[in-house]
């Protein structure tokens, strides 16, 4: 049985998150639900850190645990890092009350 490499929560995740270091060209399969998508990383991607499921193009919200988290600051191509130089944060935007 192979180990997972990145895990995704929701079929609505435009990401997925890294569960080990991976590397640039390696091919890492997301379960999605009952579907599966393999996805070949165009760059490194560290322990912790996400990578885009697909491409996500700029002004478009990005998607973990079917939650939004932040917006694309340019396009974003399948396998690419996603951190923050193509992400701007939504962190405690979403029912904040003045």
């Amino acid at each position: 049985m192979k180990t997972m490499d990145a895990i995704a929560f929701s079929k609505k995740d435009n990401v997925a998150t890294a569960i080990k270091d991976l590397s640039k060209g390696q091919r890492v399969t997301v379960a999605l639900g009952e579907e599966k998508l393999t996805v070949e990383l165009l760059e490194d991607v560290p322990f912790g850190h996400k990578f885009a499921l697909v491409d996500i193009p700029q002004g478009v919200q990005v998607v973990k645990y079917g939650e939004p988290i932040g917006v694309a600051t340019m396009d974003i191509k399948k396998g690419q890092y996603v951190h923050v130089h193509n992400v701007t944060g939504q962190r405690g935007v979403r029912g904040r009350r003045s």
